[in-house]
């Protein structure tokens, strides 16, 4: 009887060891899911530097607390800061709201939901039709192309939008008496989503001096996220590019078609 149970609870002892398995796997997911959405959420934010910084030392305070805590068996103070912890989050989570809203509206945005809902990129050629027509008119221009950091703080300062990408609309926003020349215009995907929107200037003490007002508009983006701007210059009607700070002069229509196949890939505009 007794060597009939034993292969019994070998087995029983396999399946438990799996189910343990299956356990860790699932926790080390969940986890690895977590950290996704967190990083994304800081690379989402124009001001991740402060809570990044932020996330970092309550980190670090939490995790020096809890193994101090239980090498001292600090128990009381452990009860404590149980009970006070949630009421910390909840206070976090409204000085935060708003970017914590932003993140959660560009979540979507993720390249790992991009490859199931794809759309064409009608970005190119698009693009390149209105720069050729306002550069030989001399018609100054700011256009940022949103990437993987999201423009939302950007957008809600501006005009809304919301029209499919069109060279003739780029070309009426940024006529020079139009009532929306002033300022930016961000792109997302494959529509114009805001215009007369305030770009950030450039702080780099290093910049050339005789750089316009467009221009530091465009790097100073450019440093804070890794959208990709355009440059139009009002003055000798010059094509410029800014792109993870820094800045591409005097380029020709194919090099800049060169770098936006680079970044978004191209195909048939309609």
């Amino acid at each position: 009887m007794i060597c009939s149970l034993a292969p019994q609870s070998r087995d029983a002892d396999i399946v438990g060891g799996l189910l343990d398995a299956s356990k860790v796997v699932i926790e080390v997911a969940i986890f690895a899911a977590l950290i996704y959405v967190v990083l994304r959420f800081l690379r989402a934010t124009r001001g991740s530097g402060i809570i990044r910084g932020l996330a970092l030392v309550l980190s670090s305070f939490a995790l020096a607390f809890f193994i101090l805590a239980d090498y001292l068996e600090l128990d009381r103070l452990s009860w404590l800061v149980g009970q006070l912890a949630p009421s910390f989050v909840i206070g976090l989570v409204v000085v935060f709201h708003p970017e914590i809203r932003r993140a959660i509206v560009h979540l979507g945005d993720a390249q790992i939901f991009g490859r199931f809902f794809r759309r064409d990129a009608k970005i190119v050629p698009r693009l390149l039709r209105a720069v050729a027509r306002l550069s030989k008119e001399r018609v100054g221009a700011l256009i940022a192309i949103e990437r993987e950091a999201s423009l939302s703080e950007l957008i809600e300062n501006g005009i809304t939008i919301d029209a499919e990408l069109n060279s003739y609309l780029l070309e009426s926003i940024f006529f020079p008496k139009s009532a929306l020349h002033d300022g930016g215009v961000v792109v997302q995907d494959d529509r114009i989503v805001a215009a007369s929107c305030l770009f950030p200037l450039s702080q780099n003490q290093d910049v050339d001096k005789r750089l316009g007002t467009r221009h530091r508009a465009a790097l100073g983006l450019s440093e804070e996220t890794d959208a990709m701007i355009v440059v139009v210059s009002e003055e000798t009607g010059s094509v410029s590019t800014a792109n993870a700070g820094s800045l591409n002069h005097d380029l020709t229509l194919e090099q800049l078609e060169s770098q936006l196949d680079e970044m978004f890939g191209r195909s048939s505009a309609s």
